[in-house]
């Protein structure tokens, strides 16, 4: 049985709540009032969209595709003006 693994990303939603996405995947986005509540609304869209994407035959992304950066920036970087 293959095993796939999503990289999540939760955030603090103000004034309350968390959002919940994931970038390999287009489109998944979700809240949740709690951070468990999050989390399982989370598994749930990764479930719908992955079986979407069978369903359509379309490949199934991996994280090992997928390449990961931060990005820094200086405070005058930032407030340069370049247009």
């Amino acid at each position: 049985m293959r095993l796939y693994s999503f990289r999540v990303i939760i955030e603090p939603e103000i004034p309350k709540g968390f959002h919940g996405f994931v970038p390999l995947l287009r489109g998944v986005h979700t809240y949740g009032d709690t951070l468990q509540k999050v989390k399982k609304n989370l598994k749930e869209a990764i479930r719908c969209h992955v079986q979407g994407l069978r369903k359509a035959k379309e490949q199934i992304p991996q994280e090992e595709d997928a390449l990961e950066l931060i990005q820094s920036f200086s405070e005058k970087e930032l407030s340069e003006s370049r247009y």
